[in-house]
């Protein structure tokens, strides 16, 4: 039996399965990805959070606290491997006698599932805490300043003038961290998660078709890679003011060079 006749035969008799850990791993990298960037946004801000010299004892004392434990998280997501943080927080919670499988539901949703997207969101944070930083740190200072002079309050400051313009400047590298989480989502069928990644398993459980089963995902995971480069490249382009969509048949108008018609 051929190479190609195995894995023929991986995808007519598991196409559910790996269809399922499709889901799976998309499921994590978007919700990961975006619940990351929400919480990243405001340990973003509290990492560039300015202590002034017109600030009070107490305010000055708890701003400092703040920022020495959103470093220690943002270092601690950043210095350690997902997989060890999964194995943390599945295996210690479950000490604490948390039973995963009381949050069964239907399908994908399960346990395993809702401490995966708990896992990946919080390491994904600590990632778009950085990018957000830098994004806030390239914006011009002048226009926090000028909002000031006009008697903005700070939050609308932030929020409606500097942190657009500053995830602007991070989107390219936003959405890369999406197309990390595609990859990176793998990690997690050490916790007993079935995703794109551990559906192999499942597949050649019997027939031990392993080198195929592996073509098969890598050859999947390749085209959600490349879909979501190409998805943010035309996010780019429609930001710079660039059409999304070249049409290739329509032609512009000849010019005349040569004097008369």
């Amino acid at each position: 039996m051929s190479s190609w006749d195995k894995i023929v035969s991986l995808l007519e008799g598991y196409y559910l399965t790996f269809l399922n850990g499709i889901c799976s791993t998309l499921l994590l990298a978007i919700v990961g990805t975006f619940v990351g960037l929400f919480f990243g946004i405001l340990i973003g801000l509290a990492r560039n959070m300015k202590i002034k010299e017109t600030d009070n004892a107490i305010t000055k004392f708890f701003k400092r606290v703040l920022k020495v434990i959103v470093s220690i998280y943002v270092n601690f997501f950043r210095g350690t491997p997902m997989m060890v943080q999964s194995m943390i927080i599945f295996f210690g919670l479950s000490a604490l006698g948390v039973k995963w499988t009381q949050f069964d539901s239907w399908w994908i949703f399960n346990g395993y599932m809702y401490c995966g997207l708990f896992v990946i969101s919080i390491n994904t944070a600590a990632y778009m805490a950085e990018i957000i930083r830098s994004g806030l740190n390239g914006v011009d200072i002048g226009q926090e300043e000028a909002c000031r002079s006009l008697g903005m309050p700070y939050f609308k400051t932030m929020f409606t003038v500097i942190m657009p313009q500053a995830i602007r400047n991070s989107l390219p590298t936003i959405l890369n961290e999406y197309i990390v989480n595609v990859k990176d989502s793998s990690v997690l069928n050490v916790i007993g998660l079935t995703e794109l990644y551990a559906s192999v398993s499942i597949a050649t459980n019997k027939n031990y078709f392993k080198v195929e089963g592996y073509i098969i995902i890598a050859v999947i995971y390749l085209i959600l890679t490349l879909l979501a480069t190409l998805i943010v490249k035309l996010i780019e382009r429609k930001l710079d003011g660039k059409k999304v969509f070249i049409n290739p048949f329509k032609h512009s108008k000849p010019v005349n060079i040569g004097g008369n018609d």
